[in-house]
């Protein structure tokens, strides 16, 4: 059987249709896990690993052994800041992968006093961000941190 010139870009188009229509559609990705340090016998991961993308679960102000650390919002959100980047490194990642970041305030007037430790910390440039205030967090925090972090190229 002999194929013209035209057959064969026929069968390409085709199939290049066919391949389009496929990733359109798309492949469910890998779902993996992070989790810092011992299990904190939560519902939650750390950070669930799609893909390219890291969702980091909220952080608090918490040490090591999940206690909130003392003297107030300059602290707490260090140690929040220590432990998304602590998720970030299990996952593989750098705290530049960042790009999107939620702050929930239990005082919105510690705005200005979470920001000055939140601008030290974030490198530039600096990922976008929301931040709110909450009625309560839990454990009586000031802060709880979540983020989301894609894999450079």
């Amino acid at each position: 059987m002999h194929m013209t010139f035209s057959s064969w870009l026929r069968i390409g188009l085709a199939a290049a249709v066919v391949v389009l229509a496929i990733s359109a559609i798309g492949y469910p990705q890998a779902r993996r896990a992070i989790t810092v340090g011992e299990s904190k016998g939560l519902p939650f991961s750390d950070g669930m690993l799609v893909g390219d993308t890291l969702y980091i679960a909220g952080q608090e102000g918490t040490d090591a052994n999940n206690k909130l650390v003392a003297g107030g919002i300059g602290p707490e959100t260090q140690a929040a800041l220590d432990n998304i980047q602590k998720v970030v490194k299990a996952a593989g990642f750098e705290l530049k992968d960042v790009v999107a970041v939620t702050v929930y305030l239990a005082d919105i007037h510690e705005f200005g006093d979470m920001n000055k430790v939140y601008r030290s910390v974030m490198p530039d440039p600096k990922p976008t961000r929301a931040t709110v205030q909450v009625a309560a967090l839990v454990n009586n925090a000031r802060i709880e941190i979540s983020a989301i972090a894609v894999k450079g190229k």
